[in-house]
């Protein structure tokens, strides 16, 4: 059974949330990208619902949430206060482990970083949506892995599109991303390209990187037609001493594709962050 709430942003944005699963286990948040909405976890949350209490959420812009109109309002900095906003309706008292695909990713990593969430995150697995203030750097560093980011930057070929005035709002009218993605709501996929277009070139052009002191697991597929292991494996290391990654076998979608690999995957984690017996005989 899934319960529904609403949570207050920093700007009066509200936030819907969706909760199921175990209501005394492990709390895992899961936020996910572009062009998605909460419901992308459905089935991954069924998998993890057994030990886990799931709350997702969608993103401002998105599914049952309220639409703020203009870029500005989809900068990282308001995204983290949705997810500060979030935590506070749904564990005030008790620190949650992250999961992020795509921008969704994206915008924990900017969470993991923040020190106004010191001691509320207990573990973070990104899926598909490096840190941007982490890939600045790697991207800066190219003379030493050239192949490797010409690769990623040939992937990554669509953000430098959505940047276009009205070109891409006129695809998705059209119709033309659900060729690539799948059939998507139009409204979150015209509200979406606002994440690109308040963050991408100004995050790249003046990245931040912060150390993260939370253990972070990163799980790559390997048919990701978006972000290549590459980026998503060498981008963060200089910045988590406790990082753990994993090469899967799998699309973009692997969440909703393989919910039950990525389930077990993100299971094995919160088990070795909180030291369940379980995990230390599996490792011995």
């Amino acid at each position: 059974m899934t319960s529904t709430r609403r949570a207050r942003s920093s700007d009066g944005t509200e936030i819907a949330i969706f909760t199921s699963g175990a209501q005394r286990g492990p709390i895992v948040v899961a936020v996910h990208g572009y062009p998605d909405n909460h419901t992308v976890w459905d089935n991954l949350a069924l998998e993890l619902g057994e030990r886990c209490q799931v709350v997702r959420y969608d993103v401002r812009g998105a599914g049952e949430s309220d639409k703020p109109v203009g870029r500005a309002a989809y900068r990282l900095t308001l995204l983290v206060d949705d997810l500060r906003a979030v935590l506070d309706a749904v564990a005030p008292q008790r620190p949650v482990h992250l999961l992020g695909h795509d921008w969704g990713s994206v915008q924990l990593w900017a969470a993991v970083a923040d020190e106004r969430l010191t001691g509320r995150i207990a573990s973070f697995t990104s899926i598909s949506g490096p840190s941007l203030d982490q890939a600045g750097p790697w991207l800066r560093g190219a003379r030493r892995y050239p192949r490797a980011a010409l690769r990623q930057l040939a992937h990554s070929y669509y953000t430098l599109l959505f940047q276009l005035p009205k070109l891409p709002e006129a695809a998705v009218r059209k119709g033309l991303f659900e060729r690539a993605v799948g059939p998507r709501n139009r409204d979150d996929q015209l509200n979406g390209l606002n994440l690109y277009r308040a963050n991408m070139l100004r995050k790249l052009r003046s990245p931040r990187p912060a150390q993260v002191g939370i253990p972070v697991q990163v799980l790559a597929p390997d048919r990701d037609p978006y972000v290549t292991a590459d980026i998503a494996f060498g981008a963060p290391e200089p910045y988590v001493p406790n990082l753990r990654t994993r090469l899967l076998d799998g699309g973009h979608w692997v969440i909703r594709d393989q919910p039950d690999v990525v389930a077990g995957c993100v299971q094995e984690f919160i088990d070795e962050v909180a030291g369940a017996p379980e995990s230390r005989a599996a490792s011995s």
